[in-house]
């Protein structure tokens, strides 16, 4: 009996210790499967976490990283200059300074009052507000730009005076920057433009042309330590700026001049209101050799207005004032030659007498009559000879400028011939000059003309084009019937000379045959020598001209831009 017993009890005890480590064991097992998936959801979440900031982010904390870690300071590129035909420098950027301060090298506030007090009495700001900047924690800090040679020289003495009786070297140094200057103040304001403060160009040739002239800045770029702290000037990179390009433009000064002179003399002589404008252009390039928009303003001084201005806006309440000085600034920098449209008036009769020749509608034996008057619909249209010319030939009626006999040749022509070409002269479309703010024609849309409307323009009145757009139609009339592009640079030069682009004459299509175009010189030209338009005529020169006064008759269908009632063209 005592021998069975004891394997009954062995087996008894293992019973007990498995049933004692089942729950143990269980516990275990559940305590290592939660580990694991928090070990996996945590390294997971965390790869994941990596991979967005190194796959997508990683860029964007670069360039964070980089933006803390280093500091800018541009550096100004020289402007390109501009050039008239002949080399003349009309716009350059000189040399001025601007004044840096490394605050970071004060050791003490007697070093910064010293430096704030000849900083401020020199360069005439706050001495609150300089004192302030000498209290950063940067190498360099920007007190002042573009000063001059007088104002530089106070400032490398006061710099002297600091290192001999401060112990302070360091602190203040001059850097290199540029002003824009124009040499003769209000020649070609219209065509040159100016620049402003920070040498981007605003209006003219120097907004157009701005990424030509504008250069590439230059850097220094300064590395910062953990605490945003500019580090010492060894660990800074120079990256040196890139003067801009120059332009030569087809202005010749000599001219510009001579019709600047004579057109501010008619302006005041005839009590002009709102401005005259004069287009010189080369009839067999397009090449623009002068514009003037008289009066101009002084490029130098571009935001100061006339005394008469400035006298009108003085008078309105305060609150009106700033908004009625940016109006007058805006009408006084306006280039009208581009910008604003008229009506020609008796100058267009060139083009419908071209259209007349150049479909066989007339000949020097064609002949018109005038009574005073002619009766069109419902309208009486009047001549300026009120007695009449009675009867005339064609080349008469040119020279006698007679509105009843160019309403007789616009009807030879027909209305749908005389609107093809209009559009061939180039008035239904913008001329392309290189200028900023060109204005579109405004003319009766196709199919609207009515019978008084087309008796109207042909002899100019009306409907409103640009003076450039005038001047180009009276270019194909006189070089053969080529329709040109016109334009005013005729090249660009890096700082070496290199030619980085040249303007060639562009003909857009030809208009009427070289027949017509001998025509009408021959019979224009008799116009200055001995008829209508001798006041015209230069001894010694082939001169062809044609005189125009435009009066407001019925209804424009957009509002000129020129508000008086006669317009003189010549």
């Amino acid at each position: 009996m005592a021998e069975n017993k004891t394997p009954e009890k062995k087996t008894s005890n293992q019973t007990k210790k498995r049933a004692q480590k089942g729950p143990n064991q269980r516990l275990r097992q559940r305590s290592a499967i939660i580990i694991m998936v928090i070990l996996v959801l945590g390294f997971g979440a965390t790869l994941l976490r990596l991979a967005m900031l190194t796959v997508f982010q990683g860029s964007e904390l670069q360039e964070r990283a980089v933006d803390q870690q280093l500091a800018d300071t541009t550096l100004t590129a020289k402007r390109g200059t501009i050039y008239d035909a002949n080399g003349n420098v009309l716009a350059e950027s000189a040399s001025v300074w601007q004044v840096v301060m490394a605050p970071i090298n004060f050791k003490t506030d007697e070093q910064r009052a010293a430096a704030a007090k000849g900083l401020s009495e020199i360069l005439g700001m706050e001495y609150d507000n300089v004192l302030e900047k000498t209290k950063g924690k940067s190498y360099y800090s920007v007190v002042k730009r573009k000063i001059e040679v007088e104002q530089r020289d106070k400032v490398l003495e006061l710099i002297n005076t600091l290192s001999e009786n401060y112990d302070c070297d360091g602190v203040i140094s001059l850097l290199d920057d540029y002003k824009r200057y124009y040499p003769h103040n209000d020649l070609a304001s219209c065509v040159i433009g100016f620049a402003g403060a920070d040498e981007q160009g605003l209006e003219g040739v120097e907004f157009e042309y701005d990424k030509y002239l504008a250069g590439t800045p230059g850097r220094i770029v300064t590395a910062q330590n953990a605490r945003g702290t500019d580090m010492p000037f060894s660990y800074e990179q120079n990256i040196a700026s890139k003067d801009g390009n120059n332009i030569y433009l087809t202005i010749d000064q000599n001219i510009q001049a001579i019709c600047e002179k004579y057109m501010a003399q008619g302006v005041t002589e005839h009590n002009v209101l709102n401005k005259g404008v004069c287009i010189a252009m080369d009839v067999n390039t397009g090449a623009i050799k002068a514009m003037v928009v008289s009066p101009g303003y002084n490029l130098n001084d571009p935001y100061k207005l006339s005394p008469e201005a400035q006298a009108e806006i003085d008078k309105l309440p305060e609150k009106e004032q700033s908004k009625a000085e940016g109006e007058a600034l805006s009408a006084m920098w306006r280039n009208k030659a581009v910008a604003d449209t008229y009506m020609p008036g008796s100058v267009f009769k060139m083009c419908t007498a071209s259209m007349a020749l150049e479909e066989g509608k007339v000949n020097d034996n064609s002949t018109f009559v005038c009574g005073g008057s002619m009766v069109v619909g419902d309208k009486t249209i009047h001549c300026h000879a009120l007695g009449g010319h009675g009867g005339q030939t064609f080349v008469q009626a040119i020279c006698n400028s007679c509105n009843p006999a160019f309403i007789q040749i616009g009807q030879l022509v027909g209305l749908n011939k005389f609107r093809d070409y209009y559009q061939g002269f180039g008035f239904s479309e913008k001329s392309g000059i290189d200028l900023p703010g060109e204005s579109d024609d405004s003319f009766w849309e196709e199919g609207s003309m009515s019978e008084v409307d087309f008796a109207v323009a042909s002899f100019g009145q009306n409907f409103g084009i640009t003076p450039i757009q005038m001047i180009t139609a009276c270019a194909a009339v006189s070089n053969g019937g080529y329709v040109l592009q016109p334009y005013v640079v005729s090249k660009i030069t890096d700082s070496d000379g290199n030619v980085v682009k040249s303007v060639e004459k562009n003909v857009k299509r030809q208009v009427i045959s070289k027949a017509t175009s001998d025509k009408m010189n021959e019979i224009l030209g008799y116009n200055t020598e001995q008829a209508g338009a001798t006041s015209g005529y230069v001894a010694g020169y082939k001169v062809a001209g044609k005189t125009g006064t435009s009066e407001k008759i019925g209804v424009v269908k957009k509002q000129s831009t020129f508000d008086e009632d006669y317009i003189a063209i010549l």
